[in-house]
Protein backbone atom coordinates (compact mmCIF):
# COMPACT_ATOMS: atom_id res chain seq x y z
CA UNK A 1 0.00 0.00 0.00
CA UNK A 2 1.52 3.56 -1.25
CA UNK A 3 1.68 6.13 1.25
CA UNK A 4 2.92 9.50 1.75
CA UNK A 5 4.01 11.41 4.56
CA UNK A 6 2.90 15.60 4.62
CA UNK A 7 2.22 18.85 6.32
CA UNK A 8 -0.46 20.90 6.53
CA UNK A 9 0.99 24.10 5.45
CA UNK A 10 -2.33 26.33 5.09
CA UNK A 11 -2.22 29.34 7.26
CA UNK A 12 -5.88 28.63 8.72
CA UNK A 13 -5.66 25.34 8.84
CA UNK A 14 -8.02 22.51 6.56
CA UNK A 15 -11.34 24.70 7.19
CA UNK A 16 -14.18 24.90 4.96
CA UNK A 17 -12.83 26.36 1.77
CA UNK A 18 -9.33 24.76 1.46
CA UNK A 19 -10.83 21.26 2.42
CA UNK A 20 -13.30 21.37 -0.91
CA UNK A 21 -10.22 22.06 -2.75
CA UNK A 22 -8.26 19.75 -1.10
CA UNK A 23 -11.38 16.93 -1.70
CA UNK A 24 -12.07 18.41 -5.07
CA UNK A 25 -8.35 17.03 -6.09
CA UNK A 26 -8.38 13.71 -4.58
CA UNK A 27 -11.31 12.88 -6.28
CA UNK A 28 -10.02 13.68 -9.60
CA UNK A 29 -7.36 11.20 -9.03
CA UNK A 30 -9.85 8.35 -9.69
CA UNK A 31 -8.04 6.64 -6.62
CA UNK A 32 -9.08 5.50 -3.51
CA UNK A 33 -7.14 7.90 -0.86
CA UNK A 34 -7.81 8.19 2.64
CA UNK A 35 -5.94 10.70 5.10
CA UNK A 36 -5.27 10.54 8.57
CA UNK A 37 -3.28 11.96 11.24
CA UNK A 38 -0.23 10.47 12.59
CA UNK A 39 -1.96 8.02 15.07
CA UNK A 40 -5.41 8.56 13.97
CA UNK A 41 -8.04 6.76 11.87
CA UNK A 42 -7.88 6.91 8.48
CA UNK A 43 -11.18 8.99 6.38
CA UNK A 44 -11.51 9.60 2.54
CA UNK A 45 -9.56 12.14 1.05
CA UNK A 46 -12.47 12.86 -1.16
CA UNK A 47 -14.80 14.09 1.71
CA UNK A 48 -14.47 17.72 2.72
CA UNK A 49 -16.97 16.75 5.84
CA UNK A 50 -15.18 13.95 7.11
CA UNK A 51 -11.38 16.22 6.42
CA UNK A 52 -13.26 19.09 8.29
CA UNK A 53 -13.48 16.70 11.06
CA UNK A 54 -10.10 15.92 11.04
CA UNK A 55 -9.57 19.09 12.18
CA UNK A 56 -6.14 19.44 11.02
CA UNK A 57 -4.23 22.89 11.42
CA UNK A 58 -1.19 24.30 10.21
CA UNK A 59 1.84 22.56 10.86
CA UNK A 60 0.26 19.61 11.28
CA UNK A 61 1.52 15.53 9.94
CA UNK A 62 -0.83 13.59 7.98
CA UNK A 63 -0.41 10.55 6.09
CA UNK A 64 -1.76 10.11 2.81
CA UNK A 65 -2.98 6.39 1.50
CA UNK A 66 -4.25 3.72 -0.83
CA UNK A 67 -5.31 0.37 -1.60
CA UNK A 68 -4.09 0.94 -5.41
CA UNK A 69 -0.35 0.61 -6.12
CA UNK A 70 -0.76 2.57 -8.93
CA UNK A 71 -2.11 5.65 -6.69
CA UNK A 72 1.58 6.61 -6.14
CA UNK A 73 1.87 9.86 -8.18
CA UNK A 74 -1.55 10.79 -7.04
CA UNK A 75 -0.59 10.67 -3.31
CA UNK A 76 2.93 12.81 -4.52
CA UNK A 77 0.45 15.76 -6.14
CA UNK A 78 -1.70 15.55 -3.18
CA UNK A 79 1.20 15.86 -0.32
CA UNK A 80 2.70 18.75 -2.41
CA UNK A 81 -0.75 20.34 -2.43
CA UNK A 82 -0.86 20.18 1.03
CA UNK A 83 2.23 22.45 0.83
CA UNK A 84 0.38 25.15 -0.51
CA UNK A 85 -2.16 28.23 0.71
CA UNK A 86 -4.91 26.15 -0.16
CA UNK A 87 -7.51 29.00 0.65
CA UNK A 88 -5.99 30.73 -2.65
CA UNK A 89 -6.94 27.49 -4.78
Amino acid sequence: MPERHATVLCSQGLHARPAAAFARAAAATNHSITIRKANGNPVSAKSTLMLMSLGLKEGEAVVLASEDETAGPSLDQLAALLATELDEQ
